[in-house]
This record gives C-alpha cells, structure tokens and sequence, in this order.
C-alpha cells in the first residue's frame, strides 16, 4: 500500500509547467544547443541573453525535466540524453547552428583572475595612476616589484611592469592587485557540448570552422568545377566560352607540335624548330669536335636565316616590280 501511494504521488505543479515550457520551445525552434554551465559567470548568462533577446531562448532547466520534455516531441537519442548530465544551459533558436557557434564566441566577456589560475597571456601593469590611496598595499605593489610612487592621495606606477608571463601561475597577491586594479583579464570560455539540430546530434567541436580554410576550400572546389564543366564543354554561356577557349589553344599547341604552319602557329614553329636544332648540336658537338659546332653558332645561324631570307624575299619583291613597272613603261611609249 505505501508503495501505490508512492507511486501515485502528485507530480508539482512547477515541474509541470516547466516541462510544458521545455516542449513548447523545443516545438517552436529546430535547434538546441548544450551549454556546459560549470564555472559560466552569472554575468555572462546575461549578458547572452540581452544580446540573442530576438533570435534566441536561453534557459537552465534539471537533466530529468529536459529529458522528458524531448521525449514528449519524440527524440529518442541516448548519445544527446548522456549529454544532459551536470549543470548545463539551454539554447533555444532556429539559427545555423555553425552560426550560433560562432556568435556565441564571438561575445567575449572577461573575469578576474583567481589563485592559481594560469596566465593566458603575458600580464602587464601600465604606467599611471591606479586611483588607490597608499597604505598596507604598497607592501604587496613591493613583493610583485612594480614600482610605485604615492603622489597626492594616490599611488601612481612609475612605469610599464611585467608581472607575469604565459602559463605562470597567479599568486594571491597579484589576483587581489588585478582585482582593485580593475584588470578583468581572464577570458571567460564557453563549452558547447554538442548542437541537437532537426534529429542530427553535432559534437560542440565540430562547431568551430576554420572560416578562411572553409572559403578556400569552397573556392577550390568551385574552380575545379568549371574546369571540369569546360573540359566536358557543358552547355552554358559562361562555360562554352571557356571551353572554347580551352579548345583553340589545345588546337594551337597540336599544330605548333605537328609542324603545321599558319599566321598563328609560325613563331612558334620556328622556335620549337630551332630548339630541337640547338639540342642536336648540344648532343653532336663533344662527339664531332672536327665539325666545329657550337651551340651559340647554330643559334646566330637560326636567328640570322629568316631575316636573311626575309631580305632577300623583300629584295626579290622589288625586283619584280621593278620589271612590271617597266613593262607598263614601255607598253606606254610603243602603244
């Protein structure tokens, strides 16, 4: 009997409702995030919440109250249910997860230093006033070796001081001096544990994009699509005109290769010719030295046949129109 009573014991009202909300959110937003809350500040919860108001819901709620309420829209993932374990907040949006990710580290806010906690960055005190009166604490500005001066009712630091590098340790006299200092240097990390999005359950370190490789890489991958659209030559305007282009030039280098002479193709054929004669002269001339070839020979007489011809096709040319003029002269005085 005492164990149907315990069984049948009312469920309270605020566990109800609570969950009713959880379902009414997880109806209305496609995404939700798993915000690891161990060591989160107060202040950067609120923070996040007045700077998402528009796009987001963010919520702490018990593992059991969630877990049913995801239940209840019909998710039955164990992987994101083991998730739910400690004390975590909850994300509510229809944002791109990869988005949200990126906002959400992109809101920074800092804390202050703690005994013990490890410097993530070289610590510098700045030159200038720091606005505390002297007292007992210039003994503690002595035992991190910054030196002061007190002028007027203030203590002013003589000038820029180190006092503490990457990966040192803080001691309790420099977390109390950050502290009155105003120096809230500590960055506040945020964990995302993982992103629940329409059923597909997304590692919170998969997140994080490195979005200068990721554009390269979209980069990339639209440049070896066109290439491989021209040389397919797929019919539309933006790829026939590469693809043309692709054709004349591989058209081009075929007749440079074959030796077939045209307007476009006869620099280059006499080039490669020429080539092809410095490189039998190279591989002759050490084994027939009584020829007396050289290489800077065969280049002279290269470069030096085609304008010679060129002379002689341009003197022949006035030859010739020479004996026509004449021609014509004499047709002239004889009728």
């Amino acid at each position: 009997m005492p164990r149907a009573s315990s069984i049948n014991r009312r469920i309270p009202s605020w566990k109800a409702e609570e969950v009713a909300e959880l379902t009414d959110l997880l109806k209305k937003y496609s995404v939700l995030a798993i915000i690891d809350r161990d060591k989160l500040p107060t202040t950067y919860i609120q923070m996040a919440r007045k700077t998402f108001s528009n796009n987001v819901v963010i919520k702490a709620a018990k593992k059991k109250l969630i877990e049913i309420a995801l239940k209840k829209i019909g998710v039955r993932n164990e992987e994101l249910f083991k998730l739910l374990q400690g004390q975590n907040l909850y994300v509510f949006t229809n944002m791109n997860p990869f988005q949200l990710a990126m906002l959400l580290n992109e809101n920074k806010l800092y804390t202050y230093y703690k005994p013990g906690d490890v410097a993530e960055s070289d610590i510098v005190v700045y030159e200038g006033n720091t606005g505390l009166p002297p007292g007992p604490i210039l003994s503690t500005f002595g035992k991190l070796k910054i030196p002061v001066r007190p002028q007027g009712n203030s203590i002013w630091v003589v000038k820029d001081t180190v006092v503490a590098r990457k990966g040192d340790k803080i001691t309790p006299e420099l977390s109390s001096i950050l502290r009155k200092l105003g120096m809230a240097l500590k960055e506040v990390k945020i964990k995302i544990k993982a992103v629940y999005d329409s059923g597909i359950l997304i590692p919170g370190e998969k997140l994080f994009l490195d979005i200068g490789e990721y554009e390269g890489g979209v980069l990339r991958a639209f440049k070896n699509a066109v290439a491989l659209a021209a040389e397919i030559a797929w019919p539309i305007p933006e790829v026939l005109e590469l693809s043309i282009r692709n054709a004349y030039l591989k058209a081009i280098a075929l007749a440079c290769e074959a030796g077939f002479v045209t307007p476009e193709t006869a620099e280059v054929v006499l080039r490669m010719a020429i080539a092809k004669v410095v490189a039998v002269a190279e591989a002759i001339a050490p084994y027939a030295p009584e020829l007396g070839l050289s290489t800077r020979q065969v280049q002279v007489k290269a470069e030096v046949q085609p304008v010679e011809e060129k002379k002689a096709e341009e003197k022949e040319k006035k030859e010739e129109v020479s004996e026509e003029d004449l021609s014509a002269g004499l047709s002239a005085l004889f009728g």
